[in-house]
């Protein structure tokens, strides 16, 4: 399977399904680990890097959880096909860089991913669309469980599973959701969310995670420190702060159609005509008409588009997809071109 073969099926977080759907895109949960014996990956020569490599592709080929997988070392990638995974959430922006001996691992239809050699030696990720916390975990502790059949997990009966970044250290858990929340941005409240969620060890970032800012009123918000904490109170306590920010995004929407529904919904239909009428679109520019018409879907004034079409959009509208998308390397210019000619043809 090539690269350019990802555009045949949609991405689990494209599909806008789950519950609260409306507000939350994606469930992700993360669980880092290191191969017992084995220095972590930064502290690592090449030949030391290659071998725990080989052990770990190794391991995932005698899994019967990756008997299907789709198994990629990213030495036989090219920079525009990196940047494609990066758009897809399949890897970080670390893993572009600095690619022998790292890999990818792909199953389920894009909901497991696996890189091998980020900063620690595994970061397993399963994505759900929707709010859909407990059923990620579940899925990811049943692999993280038959993984660890065959490869010796770093492990400290003090600390708990032991990982590059101290943060880390303990479950190794990450829990995250992408946010889309136009209302609370539009009533100048978000401030006040960074400030509450930061006092209870939870961070926000933008669309592409760590090192990115938000854009297009999507936000990805996340669990900062793991040690000394179980996976039960990490997901309870994630789950419970992003229920109330959720209620107040929608409750905020509400206030929004009843006090200032004639400039809300004139925002709405003029990024819709904007966006089936485009010649030339930056993606920043997309991003952003995508958000007011995605809220319009969401409140029932749009009607003739889906989510699930919008966030297709969101996915292919992005540089890395436009150039596999076309089969070519694009200048800024001419993706630009490209790009409103895919979103008219999505959507007129």
């Amino acid at each position: 399977m090539e690269i350019k073969d990802f555009l045949k099926r949609k991405s689990e977080w494209v599909k806008g399904e789950g519950p609260r759907s409306d507000i939350v895109m994606s469930t992700r949960i993360r669980i880092a680990r290191n191969v017992n014996g084995h220095p972590f990956y930064n502290w690592a020569d090449k030949t030391k890097r290659k071998e725990v490599f080989e052990k770990m592709m190794a391991a995932m080929k005698g899994a019967v959880t990756f008997k299907d997988a789709q198994l990629i070392k990213m030495k036989d990638t090219t920079p525009i096909e990196r940047t494609f995974l990066v758009e897809r959430h399949l890897i970080s922006n670390e893993h572009t860089h600095d690619v022998d001996s790292k890999g990818l691992v792909i199953a389920n239809e894009e909901t497991l991913s696996i890189m091998l050699n980020e900063e620690d030696h595994l970061r397993l990720q399963v994505i759900k669309s929707g709010f859909n916390l407990m059923e990620a975990w579940k899925i990811i502790d049943e692999i993280d469980t038959n993984l660890g059949t065959h490869l010796p997990y770093a492990y400290s009966s003090k600390f708990g599973y032991l990982t590059a970044c101290p943060t880390n250290t303990g479950t190794g858990l990450r829990s995250s959701v992408m946010l889309h929340m136009p209302a609370l941005e539009l009533t100048n409240q978000m401030e006040r969310v960074y400030e509450a969620i930061s006092k209870l060890g939870l961070t926000i970032r933008g669309f592409y995670g760590e090192g990115s800012e938000a854009s297009g009123n999507f936000f990805q918000i996340s669990n900062q420190v793991s040690l000394g904490h179980s996976e039960m109170d990490i997901l309870d306590n994630f789950g419970r702060v992003v229920d109330k920010i959720i209620e107040r995004e929608k409750d905020t929407r509400d206030y929004l159609m009843e006090n200032k529904k004639r400039e809300v919904t004139d925002n709405i239909f003029r990024s819709f005509g904007t966006l089936k009428s485009a010649r030339i679109i930056t993606s920043s520019e997309t991003i952003r008409l995508l958000s007011a018409v995605r809220l319009g879907v969401d409140l029932g004034l749009i009607k003739e588009v889906t989510v699930t079409a919008l966030n297709e959009i969101l996915l292919l509208m992005q540089p890395g997809h436009l150039q596999v998308l076309n089969n070519e390397g694009l200048g800024q210019s001419e993706r630009d071109i490209r790009r409103a000619d895919m979103i008219r043809d999505k959507l007129v």
